[in-house]
């Protein structure tokens, strides 16, 4: 992207702060965050941050490209209030589009989530059948339905997100101000480092695609770029256990921090145990691959401690 005028929605946040910071160096870029998940300290002084509500009306959505990412993004946030999660993850997404329309934008980008897809030991691709076992899940499963009928009814290029397992690192990224939120190699990493027992949920042989944010933001402005339309997943195609997670950090660091086995507080019968994407047709779409491979990507996040 180049020159374009450009909004992030939750552009305070993990992902939206990397995404601005990225995009401001050849664009216009706003950033708008209600400070809930996100922070201005994330993200570069020159960048337009504008904090308000995606529930507000008269937002700055006179511009070319919208990427919506502004969601309560947990299953814990959403338990809490469910209402609350259905306004910002639904009602937020669709009042942002509507006022992005009638400004004359027709490009939006957004985030939708891996989750839907269960556990997963080989591949999820895009057209699988999916179901809804949390709130979180079926907010954004139903952005996906407004998307599709956003852009079957008024022609916009709507481009849906399925992240897997997103991380940076706390000490240089923009996870510290999240807390117990951020991922978990975020997490592992700064107990380990600190001297803390990470603290895994069951015994450890749970598995994630884990992503770095780097090419998130580059499927991202790819999306744009090419104004797709439809469901995409963001993910390596390769899946590590919470168990060897902790055994490379700990390789990495030099250190030998055993963690420590809690009962997981989610319910089995919605907790997701085993994530891998198959990101085939995003490559196909753009030329996208992942860049950051699982060992370079805690060797960047434990390098941060040197």
């Amino acid at each position: 992207m180049n020159g374009q005028r450009v909004l992030v929605t939750g552009g305070g946040g993990f992902i939206g702060s990397n995404l601005v910071n990225h995009l401001a160096d050849e664009n216009d870029v706003v950033a708008l965050d209600d400070g809930y998940l996100g922070t201005v300290e994330n993200v570069n002084p020159d960048v337009e941050y504008v904090e308000r509500s995606v529930l507000e009306d008269d937002l700055p959505t006179d511009v070319d490209v919208v990427f919506h990412l502004a969601a309560l993004s947990s299953y814990a946030m959403h338990e809490e209030n469910p209402t609350k999660g259905a306004r910002v993850n639904v009602e937020g997404f669709v009042n942002v589009v509507e006022q992005a329309r009638d400004d004359g934008c027709d490009t939006v980008v957004y985030a939708s989530t891996s989750s839907i897809y269960g556990d997963r030991t080989e591949p999820s691709p895009e057209d699988m059948p999916v179901t809804v076992n949390t709130g979180y899940e079926a907010s954004k499963l139903a952005r996906e339905r407004y998307a599709e009928y956003f852009h079957n009814h008024y022609g916009l290029s709507m481009a849906g997100m399925r992240f897997f397992s997103v991380y940076q690192g706390m000490e240089e990224g923009a996870e510290s101000h999240k807390g117990d939120y951020a991922n978990l190699i975020a997490q592992f990493t700064d107990d380990v480092a600190n001297g803390r027992r990470p603290e895994i949920w069951g015994d450890g042989t749970q598995t994630r695609d884990f992503t770095h944010v780097s090419d998130i933001v580059r499927g991202l402005e790819l999306a744009a770029d090419h104004e797709l339309t439809g469901i995409y997943n963001l993910g390596t195609g390769e899946q590590y256990s919470f168990n060897t997670l902790v055994e490379r950090i700990n390789e990495a660091l030099g250190t030998d921090v055993a963690p420590v086995y809690e009962d997981n507080p989610i319910p089995e019968d919605v907790y997701v145990h085993d994530t891998m994407a198959d990101a085939s047709k995003m490559r196909e779409a753009t030329g996208w691959e992942p860049e950051i491979s699982f060992d370079e990507g805690v060797r960047l996040v434990c390098s941060q401690y040197e």
